[in-house]
């Protein structure tokens, strides 16, 4: 198990300790919600169809390149995740 921190366990970071994270290079994100929870939309006739939520996460998701312009990034492709379908 990993360190204590104010009495909970701490995951070890999965970030490589050897590589300086503020060099050029193409990174891929995954943010889970909690418990796995569907809250981002949902597909309909074969299309993905946000949520309210959705939403939200796509329009700050957008917002990060213009609040961070020190950091010279740059958006490529990027998903808003459905939960998975059921027949």
């Amino acid at each position: 198990m990993g360190d204590k921190f104010n009495n909970k366990y701490r995951i070890p970071s999965t970030r490589l300790q050897s590589w300086d994270y503020s060099n050029s290079g193409l990174y891929f994100i995954t943010i889970c919600t909690k418990n796995r929870e569907h809250y981002f939309g949902d597909i309909r006739n074969g299309k993905m169809n946000l949520s309210e939520i959705g939403d939200i996460v796509t329009s700050e998701w957008i917002k990060t390149f213009d609040m961070r312009p020190d950091m010279n990034l740059e958006m490529d492709e990027y998903v808003v995740m459905p939960r998975k379908t059921t027949n």
